[in-house]
């Protein structure tokens, strides 16, 4: 299951499953952002909706590349993605439609210029596998450290409160024993769901 990390009138800004990160820390790392609630078209968000949303973006964005060392120099991809949910041998098997399957959420992708991955080559389209070769192509990707994803927490709190003027962010603290940020309902007696 994804990570939660921080939540906002926009969404969740969250790490993603462990068996399923796409850009591995050294190469730039991987968030993701949900929207308010589950859509299967961003058009279907209201516009206070999809204005909280972009906010939320684009500070995780900005915190990405102001708090990772491995990202001086790059940049971030946003991406769109949902694209997996719709395969014939997705979860029911069988022909799906978009509107019926489809859950949108915003993948940021670091993009490192030394990204070791031959995926995640700088100056180069990032290349993703086929359905069925997703969690073996993703086999040895780690998420972000306890620390990086603390700094961009803060970090994007921060850019939230200042340059957008978001005041309603939900409080967060870190985990007592894994020491990711969390947001702080998510924690019982200090611990994140993962460590309990």
């Amino acid at each position: 299951m994804p990570r939660s990390l921080l939540n906002t009138p926009g969404g969740s800004l969250l790490l993603p499953d462990t068996a399923l990160v796409l850009v591995d820390r050294e190469d730039g790392g991987n968030l993701l952002v949900n929207p308010p609630h589950e859509v299967w078209e961003r058009g279907e968000l209201t516009p206070a909706e999809l204005v909280a949303w972009s906010f939320l973006v684009a500070a995780a964005g900005r915190a990405m590349l102001e708090a990772l060392p491995q990202l001086a120099g790059g940049c971030i991809n946003y991406w769109e993605a949902g694209n997996w949910a719709l395969n014939h041998d997705a979860s029911p098997v069988g022909p799906k439609t978009a509107r019926e399957r489809r859950r949108v959420h915003m993948h940021l992708l670091g993009r490192s210029p030394r990204a070791p991955s031959p995926s995640w080559r700088w100056g180069e389209a990032p290349t993703f596998p086929d359905f069925e070769d997703r969690f073996e192509w993703a086999a040895g990707h780690k998420r972000l450290t306890c620390d990086e994803a603390t700094d961009i927490v803060t970090r994007a709190d921060a850019i939230l409160r200042d340059r957008y003027e978001v005041t309603d962010v939900e409080p967060w603290d870190r985990c007592g024993d894994c020491g990711y940020p969390a947001p702080s309902d998510d924690l019982e007696a200090g611990r994140c769901a993962e460590c309990r």
